[in-house]
């Protein structure tokens, strides 16, 4: 009957990642169960993390947070290394997602993962790391994609910076939690959120792009994340209309400007030249 019940208390806490969450929603008493308040994750733009906390790495080895920034953005997932479901189906699908970009981790982004359970070990975190990085497919150079753990207090002020919300459960001895991922920037300011299970790899992308100010990608790329901008009610990019409108406006606007200089200096000439045409 235990059992039951708390299978029921985490697929509770599962749809509520999926759909009673929305971006920047405070969760009061009245909205959600019990079981689902403290939850959300809320929107901290331009955040800036605690560059100078202390974590531990899948060898065990002490790590800056700070060591993992200044030269690439940095993709943030937090989670916890013995999760019955939630936090496998998050990075499953950042793992899929990630599988679809050109760009590999390590080389052009690094990716972090860091446990909110200050229970997880250096083993469990080795364990997921080698589990990943085989799914993933792909070389990781070093400090690519680092799995750490760190104490309650280190990790609770690392969650906060980036609006991450999550609560020990003592019933379904659990934490319950949301799912989303944080793109960060090389300087450690928080760039974008990114929320659900699954992550389309056109997402993780633009949010990449965004994240370098630019600097990763070609000419093209920068054009594309110019006519996109992320919806947090559509969780994802979408057409950035009116922005392609107003563009389409400066430019009509400059072409007709070019024509009408290039007739007047026709005309111009014309003009000039037309005396010495009589004699």
């Amino acid at each position: 009957m235990r059992r039951g019940v708390h299978r029921l208390l985490s697929a509770l806490v599962f749809l509520s990642a999926l759909s009673a969450l929305s971006p920047g929603r405070a969760l009061g008493e009245t909205s959600v169960p019990k079981p689902l308040q403290g939850i959300d994750i809320v929107e901290k733009p331009g955040s800036r993390l605690p560059l100078d906390l202390s974590l531990r790495d899948q060898s065990g080895q002490v790590v800056s947070l700070g060591s993992y920034f200044g030269e690439k953005p940095v993709v943030l997932v937090l989670a916890y290394y013995q999760c019955p479901m939630l936090c496998t189906l998050v990075l499953n699908g950042v793992t899929e997602g990630l599988k679809g970009l050109a760009w590999a981790a390590g080389n052009e982004f690094r990716v972090l993962t860091v446990s909110i359970d200050p229970r997880d070990s250096a083993s469990l975190a080795r364990e997921k790391r080698q589990n990943y990085l085989a799914a993933y497919g792909r070389p990781v150079s070093e400090k690519g994609w680092d799995f750490l753990t760190g104490d309650e207090g280190t990790v609770r002020a690392l969650a906060e910076s980036v609006g991450f919300g999550y609560r020990w459960d003592g019933e379904t001895k659990q934490f319950a939690h949301a799912a989303g991922l944080f793109v960060l920037t090389p300087d450690g300011r928080l760039s974008r959120t990114l929320y659900g299970v699954r992550f389309k790899s056109s997402d993780l992308r633009l949010a990449l792009l965004e994240a370098s100010q630019g600097k990763l990608g070609s000419a093209w790329e920068r054009v594309i994340l110019f006519c996109f901008h992320y919806d947090p009610s559509a969780r994802g990019y979408v057409l950035a209309t009116t922005r392609i409108v107003k563009a389409s406006g400066v430019l009509t606007i400059l072409i007709l400007g070019g024509f009408l200089l290039r007739l007047w200096r026709r005309e111009r000439r014309q003009a000039t030249g037309s005396p010495e045409h009589g004699q």
